[in-house]
């Protein structure tokens, strides 16, 4: 994934609209993947992100927050912790398969399969810059905002 251009997608986001990385091209974009609305880790990431999404457009970057969830249980989540960011829906695993965050994890001593959590930089020109895989939630936003600071 890393030094590769973004994969190609069309799915639909909260705010009614599309998202499609081709669109974004001359715009450097955050793509974080997370399991599930409304859990407790993911509560916590997103709100991270809503917490420092100043920093975030200040440094030309905008945010997506991506599961496996429909649009309606996004516009809930969205609304429920004022995020200032568009969640895209990918209920068919269409973004997951293409950026390979689809994990067998154990939970309760049984394999499940689920989304691993992972956090995607993707610049100007529509590269995947730097990724995070098996994202442990504390401190992360901090690191991917350097990042994107960092980009030229």
């Amino acid at each position: 994934m890393l030094n590769e251009s973004c994969p190609s997608l069309e799915l639909p986001m909260t705010g009614g609209a599309t998202f499609n990385p081709a669109s974004l091209k001359g715009e450097a974009f955050v793509l974080y993947f997370y399991p599930k609305d409304s859990t407790p880790g993911c509560t916590v990431e997103g709100s991270d992100f809503r917490d420092k999404h100043a920093d975030f457009a200040a440094a030309g970057a905008k945010v997506f927050g991506i599961s496996r969830d429909s649009i309606k249980s996004h516009e809930n989540f969205k609304a429920k912790m004022a995020f200032p960011f568009e969640l895209v829906s990918d209920p068919d695993e269409t973004a997951c398969a293409a950026f390979g965050v689809m994990k067998m994890k154990n939970m309760y001593g049984k394999q499940v399969r689920g989304v691993e959590r992972s956090t995607f930089v993707i610049d100007k020109e529509g590269k995947v810059v730097h990724e995070w895989r098996g994202v442990k939630v504390p401190g992360h936003v901090e690191a991917v905002l350097s990042v994107v600071q960092g980009l030229k």
